[in-house]
């Protein structure tokens, strides 16, 4: 029954990862085609072709290796001034036709020209109005922004679901009511053990000393009132080893008790190095998921853009110190990066786990398929070639190009050649390709689990 539960954790992320990339290339082709653009090929996956189908002017189809998928928009790339015949063929109807040249220097040169020259094999004449290096900046903009805006919405989405009903579990709402309390006082290093009957008989927290129960709820302490357990913490902190006088509600009633709170070093930030002596009471609150709307949802994916942005920022470090702990010289980082095959992996874990609910496992994928989205949108969003961002800054420095040769009343500077940043291109597809094979044998040696 387990392994058919991870099994089916698998094949649901994997069938939801496909699904959203199929929509991603669905963000692209749609608003091309509305715009009058030419799509010759929709395709989820790469490699060779499993499966295809023509529909009018487009072949849609799967490919052997699910690891992504691709629209083909034709004329993507301008021809350069190279590549331009000195007098241009004419076919039978009268039209001109582009001659390419195939004679050039310079390995990057010979890139850019080959580029140029694949691409240009796809146009015929009545496609010369069609082409997509043509369209208006803002409709390029709309075209290569539309697949990460799509995987960004279904982020959205799924998350604006799970806060309204369930909740944000990253970020919990913390009551004034007791959950536990502690009953010795364990040292911050060795904190979630159990106390043993020794421990508690010599070393009692003042909390149990006291006779504070869990479902207690604080009223004030020490003649203050209590509105927020953040407040109650300072006061305690705050206290040392003072006396303290507590009010509490039990059963509907109010009932204060007398203990002294004692000094103990601690952490006071998750992300702390160094401990605190602060005062010490023993008791942990009840804490639930904080539920809200549209509004909490756009704030919440405020805060993961930020998160996401530096991740991004650091990601050839953190790629760099997986594969150190796929050689055995580090352990690897449960919070690092993992790859969809990774990511299959916890979705197996999460569907198998026996102490999880069924509902917190349907929770957890969708959260799970949530997070891989809004990172995929938001690294395609990478003003880098060959990511949709590349394409995005290159429509944008257009319209900055042509507005201020209108504003200065020059001469139009033309399309942006996007071709002259291939070799930018390559570089970038190049590290992705590489630390997306680091992390996908990182995630088959060393995987990161659900309990890490």
């Amino acid at each position: 029954m387990t392994a058919l539960l991870y099994l089916l954790g698998v094949v649901v992320f994997a069938v939801a990862i496909l699904a959203s990339i199929g929509l991603h290339e669905l963000g692209h082709m749609i608003p091309a085609k509305a715009f009058g653009g030419k799509v010759t090929q929709y395709f989820i996956g790469f490699g060779p072709t499993v499966w295809s189908k023509q529909v009018g002017e487009t072949e849609y189809g799967v490919k052997a290796i699910p690891l992504g998928g691709y629209v083909k928009i034709v004329g993507m790339l301008p021809p350069g001034a190279e590549q331009l015949a000195d007098e241009a063929d004419v076919d039978e109807h009268g039209n001109q036709v582009l001659k390419v040249r195939k004679s050039n220097t310079g390995m990057f040169t010979q890139l850019i020209s080959d580029a140029r020259a694949a691409e240009w094999e796809l146009v015929r004449p009545e496609d010369t109005e069609r082409l997509f290096y043509k369209m208006a900046w803002w409709k390029k903009v709309i075209v290569m922004g539309g697949g990460p805006m799509v995987n960004i919405a279904i982020a959205f989405l799924i998350f604006a679901g799970v806060f309204a009903t369930y909740g944000n579990p990253s970020d919990p709402t913390t009551e004034l009511t007791i959950s536990e309390v502690q009953g010795c006082v364990i040292p911050a290093d060795e904190n979630g053990r159990t106390c043993t009957e020794d421990e508690i008989a010599t070393s009692p927290t003042p909390a149990y000393a006291a006779g504070l129960q869990k479902g207690d709820r604080f009223v004030s302490f020490n003649g203050t009132e209590i509105s927020t357990w953040e407040q109650l913490q300072k006061l305690i902190r705050a206290n040392d080893d003072g006396e303290a006088t507590i009010v509490v509600e039990r059963g509907g009633e109010q009932l204060t008790v007398a203990t002294r709170t004692r000094v103990e070093p601690r952490f006071l930030q998750a992300d702390d190095k160094e401990k605190t002596a602060v005062g010490f009471l023993g008791v942990s609150p009840e804490t639930h998921p904080t539920k809200g709307g549209v509004f909490y949802t756009g704030g919440q994916m405020g805060h993961m853009t930020v998160e996401v942005v530096k991740s991004l920022a650091t990601l050839p470090v953190k790629v760099w110190g997986v594969a150190k702990a796929i050689v055995g010289v580090e352990k690897r980082d449960p919070a690092g990066p993992v790859s969809i095959v990774g990511g299959g992996r916890l979705a197996g874990e999460t569907a198998a786990h026996d102490e999880i609910s069924s509902r917190d496992k349907v929770l957890s994928l969708l959260m799970l398929v949530a997070g891989f989205n809004f990172f995929i949108g938001m690294l395609n969003l990478v003003p880098l070639l060959p990511l949709d961002g590349g394409h995005i800054a290159s429509a944008l420095w257009e319209a900055v190009r042509r507005g201020r040769a209108r504003l200065f009343r020059r001469p139009d500077p033309g399309y942006v050649d996007a071709a002259k940043l291939l070799p930018i291109a390559y570089v970038v597809a190049s590290a992705l390709l590489v630390m997306g094979l680091v992390l996908i044998v990182a995630d088959i040696v060393v995987p990161v689990h659900l309990e890490s």
